[in-house]
């Protein structure tokens, strides 16, 4: 191995504008897929406070199909309750306000500013895992009490309190009404979309919100189901469908309809959920990212292997004198693929960081979700949000498929002349 990465090295050294061209290609061609990756895994991955993706079943929309025709939107806390919150598969359900507002807040007689305020239940501390820095979040018994208890995040600590130090006690003034901090977690990118906010108040201190309903069925809340395993999603399906049916036969005499569409979705299938009148497609989202993945590879491999021709044709007394001494067609296609599978994975690094730079550089045009234009906070990244394990392999797996394509072809060519013609440089 310490020989082939020499003569790798000395291959680079000897056709310097080809070596170039050919990394400089790999590595942008690896770039682009890694970003489109990224830009893909960041909605699914797991990362605080929405680590346990994989187990988590949204209702974010519902849709009702009136007389008059059909309204899509939050959906009302009776509908939730009477749908939703009796479920018995799944470890947890909780019901909240999908969109945070921006609320005005002060303490101590302090200048006010805005802070985006989301409304929960406290099963919403068992559904997401936030990082908490001070206390413990509202329980069971502080949400049906209707007690005035937030939780704040650290950065809206500091700017509200004027200090990092524990603060759990403290009060402060919302909406009128004077809330007491009751813990304070760790600050919450934006790509976590379903617990994103900057506070986070029991919904019963806010009947006003809790009131805005329409038709009984439609209203101000979204709701987030936590299964034991991934494997209860078509029993907790099947169990939420039966829900519905109940549900429409009491609104039946009205005329109305909930549609089902397939809800809850899972975290995939949440993620290109753009209109809730239609239920989003999966099969076509994947048949669209292969395409992209396959016009991504094989346009740079077509060019890569080019240039990987040209290189090979300067080496073919190479090759010939070393089949002269008995090496065989297979120990030299293995040895360039291996070669090539090195200039690869190096690009292959470089393009991979390239993608991670790009990311955090241009975060907000890339990596911005929708329906977030009243959010205060922009989506925060760091290492353990873009790269995951399932990251890494993808890099590899492209590098793989690239070096395969583009070199297996211009290899094989070079071996399967003659050994006279080899040592005469002819094809």
């Amino acid at each position: 191995m310490k020989t082939i990465f020499k003569q790798t090295y000395q291959q680079l050294k000897e056709q310097p504008l080809i070596s170039i061209v050919s990394v400089a290609g790999t590595a942008l061609s690896l770039f682009l897929i890694m970003l489109v990756v990224m830009i893909q895994q960041v909605k699914v991955a797991p990362f605080s406070p929405e680590g346990n993706r994989d187990r988590m079943l949204h209702v974010k929309f519902g849709s009702l199909l009136t007389k008059d025709g059909e309204t899509n939107g939050p959906m009302s806390l009776h509908a939730i309750n009477a749908i939703y919150k009796n479920l018995k598969t799944p470890e947890a359900v909780t019901a909240y306000t999908y969109f945070p507002t921006r609320e005005p807040l002060s303490a101590n007689g302090s200048k006010s500013f805005t802070a985006n305020v989301k409304l929960t239940d406290a099963a919403f501390w068992h559904v997401f895992d936030f990082k908490y820095i001070y206390g413990k979040p509202y329980n069971e018994a502080n949400f049906k009490a209707g007690i005035p208890l937030a939780v704040i995040s650290r950065s809206t600590a500091i700017k509200l309190f004027n200090t990092t130090g524990d603060v759990v006690g403290r009060t402060f003034l919302l909406k009128y009404i004077t809330y007491k901090v009751a813990a304070v977690v760790s600050d919450v990118s934006s790509l976590a979309t379903m617990s994103y906010s900057q506070i986070w108040i029991p919904y019963t201190t806010d009947q006003e919100t809790c009131n805005m309903v329409w038709n009984n069925t439609m209203g101000m809340f979204s709701t987030t189901i936590l299964m034991h395993s991934p494997k209860d999603e078509a029993k907790v399906h099947a169990e939420a469908l039966a829900n519905l049916n109940k549900y429409n036969l009491t609104i039946k005499d009205s005329g109305n309809k909930l549609a089902n569409r397939n809800r809850p979705y899972n975290t995939e299938k949440e993620s290109i959920d753009f209109a809730a009148n239609l239920e989003p497609d999966l099969s076509a989202e994947h048949r669209t990212e292969l395409i992209v993945f396959l016009i991504l590879l094989i346009v740079p491999a077509v060019n890569l292997s080019s240039m990987t021709h040209s290189r090979l044709r300067q080496r073919i007394s190479e090759i010939g004198i070393r089949r002269a001494f008995g090496c065989t067609r297979w120990s030299i296609l293995s040895q360039i693929i291996t070669e090539n599978m090195i200039v690869t994975l190096c690009a292959g690094a470089l393009g991979f960081i390239m993608s991670i730079a790009c990311g955090f550089i241009f975060t907000d045009s890339l990596l911005t979700p929708a329906y977030s234009n009243s959010y205060n906070n922009g989506p925060m990244v760091n290492i353990g949000i873009l790269i995951h394990v399932s990251t890494f392999f993808y890099a590899l797996a492209f590098c793989f498929v690239l070096n395969l394509l583009s070199t297996s072809i211009p290899a094989w060519q070079a071996c399967k002349t003659s050994i006279i013609n080899d040592l005469n440089g002819k094809r």
